[in-house]
């Protein structure tokens, strides 16, 4: 048993104490044997529910689910001061120093009296601090882990700020047309998925380009394709509800009359 005085209520030091005592000798051996890779995903999966959780708006969740974040953070930041490359305090320095730098207008003699002008201000000094001389640079920088949507809207709302953008969405519904018709003759060609031009390159391109007109009509892709998703799943269940057999032994035609009738339904 380790040595730790149990309390009614903990502070963020004692968080850091556990998280240290469970990697500890004599500590839990689960937690010794993680590493930034074997733990990479329970991060990911805890920030969704977080995100979950203010799409519920529900306080108790909330408080819960970011604490399991902020125990994701300590963590990663145990493992490094174990390697002996930097601390939690290290952490809470530079973001600190991040946030008085980026807002130049709170703490120095920079103006920005909107939004807009906070945002622009923001944009330069990120790029200044990182090293990024040119608009390729930020756009390489877009992490690629992000989901490819968003990672395709960040990229292209870098892009627009540059000059390089259609001067209105219907001109990016155009670029969309095009793209289709070059999936539709990649499907028709019959060559491997793979190959250049190939089905998933042509896909891929589809994809881009409607997550541009979402960029372009102010809508977040991934907010978009999740409403779809939720939309399928009821006039999915409509379908499976309303079938007088097995969706696979129904006829195509079956299938669209139950279809139609689930949009009906929902107007």
């Amino acid at each position: 048993m380790v040595d730790f005085q149990c309390k009614c209520r903990y502070d963020w030091a004692d968080l850091l104490e556990v998280m240290a005592l469970l990697r500890a000798p004599g500590g839990c051996p689960w937690d010794a044997e993680q590493t930034h890779d074997s733990i990479r995903r329970n991060f990911l999966e805890e920030t969704y529910e977080v995100l979950d959780a203010l799409d519920r708006d529900d306080e108790a969740a909330m408080c819960e689910e970011l604490g399991d974040v902020l125990m994701q953070v300590a963590f990663h930041a145990q493992i490094e001061r174990e390697r002996g490359r930097f601390t939690m305090a290290d952490v809470v320095d530079g973001v600190t120093k991040k946030l008085v730098y980026r807002h130049p207008h709170v703490f120095s003699t920079v103006e920005a009296d909107t939004s807009e002008q906070v945002l622009a201000n923001w944009e330069v000094l990120k790029r200044t601090e990182k090293g990024q001389r040119s608009t390729a640079d930020a756009v390489e920088a877009v992490p690629h882990t992000l989901p490819a949507l968003w990672r395709a809207e960040k990229i292209q709302s870098k892009t627009a700020k540059a000059g390089f953008d259609w001067n209105t969405p219907a001109g990016a519904l155009g670029k969309l047309e095009e793209e289709v018709r070059e999936l539709r003759e990649a499907m028709e060609s019959g060559a491997d998925a793979a190959a250049p031009h190939g089905i998933r390159e042509e896909i891929g391109d589809v994809l881009f380009i409607s997550a541009k007109i979402a960029q372009m009509s102010g809508l977040d892709p991934e907010d978009a394709l999740h409403r779809s998703c939720d939309k399928f799943d009821r006039r999915f269940r409509f379908v499976e509800q309303n079938a007088d057999k097995p969706l696979s032994a129904c006829s195509q035609e079956a299938l669209c009359s139950l279809w139609n009738a689930a949009k009906q339904e929902e107007s």
